[in-house]
């Protein structure tokens, strides 16, 4: 599948009893084409950016993208194979909004 666009859609939940940050994600591959793949990742520990690092992750766990032998960070990636990414992350949501 040749990727031209990734969109990254993720809602965090702060934990204020153990002062944790939690994030799920919607990770849209190829948006509005007849291509369009979507899958969801569940709630796992991370907060700021650490979404976009996992949401690159998944997508080479589930051979969207090659394995990185290198360790290339996931814009480095997107830039050398001219794949628009659009990232955004909703702060301050209830830890039932994380639930698919």
């Amino acid at each position: 599948m040749k990727i031209k666009t990734i969109d990254v859609n993720a809602k965090e939940w702060f934990d204020r009893a153990n002062g944790n940050s939690y994030f799920s994600m919607t990770v849209t591959i190829n948006f509005g084409m007849k291509n369009e793949v979507s899958f969801f990742v569940p709630m796992q520990y991370g907060y700021e950016n650490h979404y976009r690092d996992e949401a690159f992750t998944e997508l080479q766990k589930r051979g969207y993208i090659p394995q990185q032998e290198n360790n290339i960070s996931y814009w480095r990636y997107y830039q050398d194979n001219n794949i628009i990414a659009n990232h955004s992350i909703q702060e301050n949501c209830s830890k039932k909004e994380l639930s698919y």
